[in-house]
């Protein structure tokens, strides 16, 4: 579920299929030093967590892979760690709004959702007040 890659991983992948086809594939999580921009925005968008460490953690964690047949981390989003199997933790940083969304399971449909009412209370104030708009 964890998908360690390298430096700007999703260069060139900027539409929205690049991280729907890694969440379809069963990836939860991708870690590495750098990821292109607009990629790097729609994996949050999509409920993928892209975690930046810097390089020579990410060469330490590249370096264990290949030496461990069976390797497993462990991601808390809440405490924004990652462990490795040794039990060294790595810190990662993740903007507060983008963890609140991820821990949620919230898109941007979502985020709209949750004011419902008050669209609902808007469209139907627009109605009255202008109904030859929805004639």
């Amino acid at each position: 579920q964890i998908l360690l890659t390298r430096e700007n991983f999703g260069c060139g992948s900027s539409r929205e299929h690049a991280p729907w086809a890694l969440e379809d594939y069963g990836f939860r999580a991708l870690i590495g030093t750098s990821f292109a921009d607009i990629f790097f925005n729609n994996c949050f968008k999509n409920g993928l967590l892209p975690i930046r460490l810097p390089q020579a953690e990410t060469d330490a964690l590249f370096a264990q892979v290949f030496a461990t047949e069976v390797y497993r981390l462990k991601i808390d989003l809440d405490s924004q760690t990652v462990t490795r199997p040794d039990g060294n933790v790595l810190r990662f940083d993740i903007e507060p709004f983008r963890k609140h969304c991820l821990l949620n399971g919230l898109d941007d449909i979502g985020l709209t959702l949750r004011h419902a009412d008050k669209i609902r209370a808007f469209e139907d104030r627009r109605r009255a007040e202008q109904p030859w708009l929805f004639s």
